[in-house]
């Protein structure tokens, strides 16, 4: 399915994770405030560029840009709203919360480099058993900037022992959409207590051999949202991503010679 058409279905009101879809384009994170807080969003993620890589920002008020042929406001298949810090609802379009003075951050996201582990023959745990990855608020502090903190969420995949390596060696090839793994093993050592438990995300069933593998997550600047409260604030819903119309290898990195 081309990323047009995907947008055009969760326009009409389709929701479900957008894991394994549009195989070849990149997925993206959103995140946006008012313009009076752009500045210090876009501080915060320049200083903590692994789980807030930026792929693009759009002007104040706009609601499309040269990664995407639609609109931010509908073409997401479900959206999160806080007000004051808090989660104040889950929708399919947040037009009715859309302002003038509101300005869109598009985050990279670890969907992207799911196939090129596919293709390397890693398996990805959660798009074999139709769940959304499991994602984990985590003890690790995100540098802050101005009035926003917060902590580093994480993604986890379950990986065969003897592919970390590969697995490793394959996301860090796509540092824009979060690149390699941030920690491998012990989720203790994350301050995570119970990998059944995820904040965000569904629970996946890991095969024996397999070891838990922890992405920097784009969920992140929602867990900032949180803990800074800014007065309104509009995100995806976790594992319900903006599909782009660019190709995940403008994203890859490559060596020649």
């Amino acid at each position: 399915m081309t990323p047009a058409r995907a947008r055009a279905r969760f326009r009409d009101g389709l929701v479900i994770s957008t894991a394994g879809w549009c195989d070849g384009f990149t997925q993206a994170n959103l995140i946006t405030v008012p313009h009076a807080l752009a500045w210090d969003f876009l501080l915060f993620a320049q200083r903590n560029p692994q789980p807030c890589p930026v792929l693009d920002v759009l002007d104040a008020g706009a609601v499309a840009g040269p990664l995407f042929d639609g609109d931010v406001r509908t073409d997401l298949p479900l959206y999160r709203v806080y007000v004051d810090g808090e989660l104040a609802e889950e929708v399919t379009d947040v037009r009715r919360w859309w302002r003038a003075d509101l300005v869109s951050f598009l985050i990279g996201c670890s969907f992207t480099f799911e196939r090129a582990l596919h293709e390397a023959g890693v398996p990805v745990r959660h798009v074999e058993q139709g769940v959304t990855v499991p994602m984990y608020r985590t003890s690790r502090r995100c540098r802050g900037a101005g009035s926003v903190s917060g902590p580093l969420v994480v993604s986890m995949r379950p990986i065969p022992a003897e592919q970390v390596a590969d697995a490793v060696r394959v996301t860090a090839a796509y540092p824009a959409v979060h690149g390699a793994p941030v920690h491998v093993g012990d989720p203790r050592e994350l301050g995570i207590i119970d990998l059944d438990a995820p904040d965000y995300g569904n629970p996946v069933h890991r095969e024996p051999g397999d070891v838990p593998v922890f992405w920097a997550c784009g969920v992140t600047p929602q867990a900032a949202v949180m803990e800074s409260r800014p007065t309104l604030a509009i995100a995806h819903a976790p594992g319900h991503m903006l599909i782009t119309d660019v190709r995940e290898e403008d994203y890859q990195l490559r060596v020649t010679g």
